[in-house]
């Protein structure tokens, strides 16, 4: 799997609040449980990462797609100006 982040990166402590019962069926089901959360926060930025990009290209096309045709057409507000 490619990563984007450093995976060299130091570690440091964080704080988080965590519902305790959750915690507690998690430390049962894996040796490392910061190791789990690590993954998911990765996955999760990636994720969020990909959508915002995906977001910023769907703009871009359709603000391309509306200044060619207010290039070709002119705007739609000449119309009903009354300048």
């Amino acid at each position: 799997m490619l990563t984007f982040y450093d995976t060299t990166a130091p570690k440091r402590p964080v704080n988080l609040s965590l519902n305790q019962d959750l915690v507690a069926q998690a430390r049962n089901l894996t040796t490392n449980l910061s190791a789990e959360v690590e993954a998911m926060l990765a996955s999760f930025v990636e994720r969020k990462t990909l959508e915002l990009r995906n977001d910023r290209e769907r703009l871009k096309k359709s603000t391309d797609v509306w200044n060619d045709f207010n290039n070709r057409h002119g705007s739609i507000a000449d119309e009903f100006s009354t300048l």
